[in-house]
């Protein structure tokens, strides 16, 4: 199979490319409230790299480090925990993987939240509508079946995949303590017991490429972290210039001096001592706005810090801005 190729070199981007904020940038203009104003609201259209972690995909510039991580768990069929600070393309990996493999309608991700359990990830069984089944006198001549409200979780889709498959795990730091020691033997032996239906769900090939994210909120145990490959992402000023490179399609019109301004503001900012330091995913809203805006001359990104153009896309806490507003 060819690796998928990327998109063409994004500075050759058409001034027109659907992935492109229009202009007007001011849609909301209080004076001038109208069905013109609906009809542009409507009609805008958004960078799909910045709301699509599969669009976003093709343009992910892994370094070598994370290549060799990568290729250690490939050839162990461990999976990949990944750590780092957010916005610095923990989950894109996975559906960066699923792009390069050409795999992407074998992608099976499991966005963990504060009450998942390892069942969300195998199966899931609706005990509700068994219940209202079982007691539906209707249905008295053919008895409800436990099996008939099993439904299929990512690894369990993953198994059944036929082929080579990506199963994301992200975020598992939000989830109870429990739920990776409830993994280990999972991911161990590759299969797991359905009780409803008295299956053994087990993969027939190599395992799927399993990639976990973790925001270091809480430690995860010992015997979890044994079994996979772990791979921290450094954030560095090398890894915002390739990932701004790779994004220029979606602000075509910015220029090259604007654009080498907004990035040492933003590294400048990072320096600051933060409560919560802007990251690339916020580096690359910033400069789709800037673009949006028309802003043209670098000499606006060297106002104070408080006075930066469209600071709130860089900036989400109100010490942070604070800081900034009395530091200038």
């Amino acid at each position: 199979m060819a690796k998928p190729e990327p998109p063409t070199n994004p500075r050759e981007a058409p001034m027109d490319t659907p992935g492109e904020i229009p202009t007007p940038f001011e849609l909301l203009v209080p004076d001038e409230r109208s069905d013109e104003r609906r009809r542009l609201l409507a009609a805008r259209k958004l960078p799909a790299a910045l709301h699509s972690l599969r669009a976003a995909a093709p343009c992910f510039q892994p370094d070598a480090d994370l290549v060799d991580a990568v290729n250690v768990a490939l050839a162990v069929g461990a999976p990949l925990l990944l750590t780092g600070e957010p916005g610095t393309g923990k989950t894109q990996i996975a559906y960066y993987l699923a792009w390069y493999f050409d795999l992407e309608e074998q992608l099976y991700p499991l966005f963990v939240r504060s009450t998942t359990t390892a069942e969300d990830l195998l199966y899931r069984f609706d005990a509700v509508a068994y219940l209202h089944a079982a007691n539906d006198p209707a249905r008295r001549a053919q008895p409800a079946l436990r099996a008939d409200f099993v439904e299929r979780g990512p690894l369990w889709r993953a198994y059944a995949a036929g082929g080579p498959s990506v199963v994301l795990i992200d975020e598992i730091d939000k989830a109870p303590r429990d739920f990776p020691n409830d993994l280990l033997n999972v991911l161990a032996q590759h299969q797991f017991d359905v009780p409803e239906s008295g299956q053994t769900i087990s993969r027939s090939g190599p395992p799927p490429v399993i990639v976990i994210t973790s925001n270091s909120e809480r430690r995860l145990p010992e015997p979890f972290l044994r079994r996979c490959i772990f791979h921290h992402l450094r954030f560095s000023e090398e890894l915002v210039r390739r990932a701004v490179e790779a994004r220029a399609g979606d602000f075509p019109r910015l220029p090259e001096a604007v654009r080498e301004a907004a990035i040492e503001r933003f590294l400048e900012l990072r320096a600051r001592d933060l409560r919560k330091p802007p990251a690339t995913a916020e580096l690359l809203a910033w400069l789709c706005v800037l673009a949006a805006r028309g802003v043209t001359d670098a000499a606006e990104l060297r106002r104070p810090s408080g006075a930066l153009p469209a600071l709130s896309t860089l900036i989400k806490d109100r010490d942070d801005l604070a800081i900034l507003a009395r530091s200038g």
